[in-house]
């Protein structure tokens, strides 16, 4: 069995929401903090387990834990062991805002997870506390010591670019991977149902942050079958990389390869596309063979890309709803 749209894309990368819970107030997500809008309780470890082993035995390899923020979770730690020990699950990866990494992140690692990314966008602590509303700063950096204390190398920084924030911040995040060796990595800032003012105040085009490196010696580098959408380049004067995420540039859809699954067990085929099909209902043993057979009955639903451009953003209202 393999996850296969109607045009060829084979989806080997799972986005796995625990949580639409998020103690942040990030102003390009949730502005006016996290605003409970169902009584419905997240997946239990039993239920991701059984998802999980679903995804992987149609050919799933790698499962991304995202939120909400997913350490707001006491059983994070035994959802890491879980997913890790799922048969054909080669990666387990965590996106995380790094409130709790630096007195967790041994937890994590011990409990099997690979990599992790951190969200840091701006190095200056005022800004970072305009954007997330926290002035957390200089704890996510202290994180990161821990985290590579704790074996952590591939470390990705995952940066939204804000034109009116933190655009004019390129030079110093460039400088900071001068010596460091993180994946810095610039995410276009996307229109939501609820962002559309601050959208058209702050979108800057990825592809303007990519014609810079381009002209500055940075070297595109190859996709590996199991990474996400972000464009990677290297500098042979640079420990770090930089990575772009660009949805609106052209054919970014032609290499999808990740679905999603929302913390109530609704599969997503698009980040901003239906509301979503529900599978919570299959998700126990005895219903295996009918949750593999409802996981191939909705992959020709798939369409073949998003609608961002025409403004249609699906049943995207915030991304912490899907972690992105």
């Amino acid at each position: 069995m393999t996850l296969q749209d109607s045009f060829g894309r084979r989806f080997r990368y799972l986005r796995l929401s625990v949580t639409d819970v998020c103690n942040f107030r990030c102003n390009y997500c949730l502005p006016d903090g996290y605003q409970c809008t169902t009584e419905e309780q997240p997946l239990s470890v039993n239920e991701i387990q059984q998802l999980a082993q679903a995804f992987a035995r149609a050919g799933t390899r790698k499962i991304r834990i995202t939120g909400g923020e997913p350490s707001v979770r006491a059983d994070l730690p035994e959802i890491i062991r879980t997913l890790r020990a799922v048969p054909g699950i080669e990666e387990v990866a965590l996106t995380t805002n790094g409130y709790r990494l630096g007195e967790r992140v041994h937890e994590w690692k011990a409990a099997g997870l690979d990599r992790f990314n951190l969200s840091i966008d701006s190095l200056d602590p005022r800004q970072f506390h305009a954007i997330t509303g926290h002035n957390r700063l200089q704890e996510l950096l202290d994180g990161l010591d821990q985290a590579r204390a704790a074996g952590f190398n591939d470390i990705r920084i995952n940066t939204v670019l804000l034109r009116q924030f933190n655009a004019s911040e390129l030079d110093a995040f460039l400088e900071w991977i001068r010596e460091t060796p993180l994946t810095l990595r610039f995410i276009e800032l996307m229109r939501t149902g609820d962002n559309a003012a601050f959208f058209n105040d702050n979108h800057v085009s990825g592809e303007s942050i990519q014609t810079r490196l381009l002209d500055s010696g940075w070297q595109p580098l190859l996709r590996s079958a199991s990474a996400g959408p972000a464009r990677e380049f290297s500098h042979p004067d640079y420990a770090g990389r930089i990575g772009l995420i660009m949805p609106y540039s052209k054919d970014f859809c032609a290499s999808c390869n990740r679905l999603r699954v929302s913390a109530t067990g609704k599969l997503h085929l698009c980040l901003f596309g239906e509301q979503g099909h529900d599978l919570r209902d299959l998700l126990k043993a005895e219903h295996s063979d009918a949750l593999d057979q409802r996981l191939l009955d909705l992959m020709p639903l798939k369409k073949e890309t998003h609608f961002l451009e025409q403004e249609e953003t699906g049943a995207t209202t915030h991304f912490a709803m899907l972690g992105g």
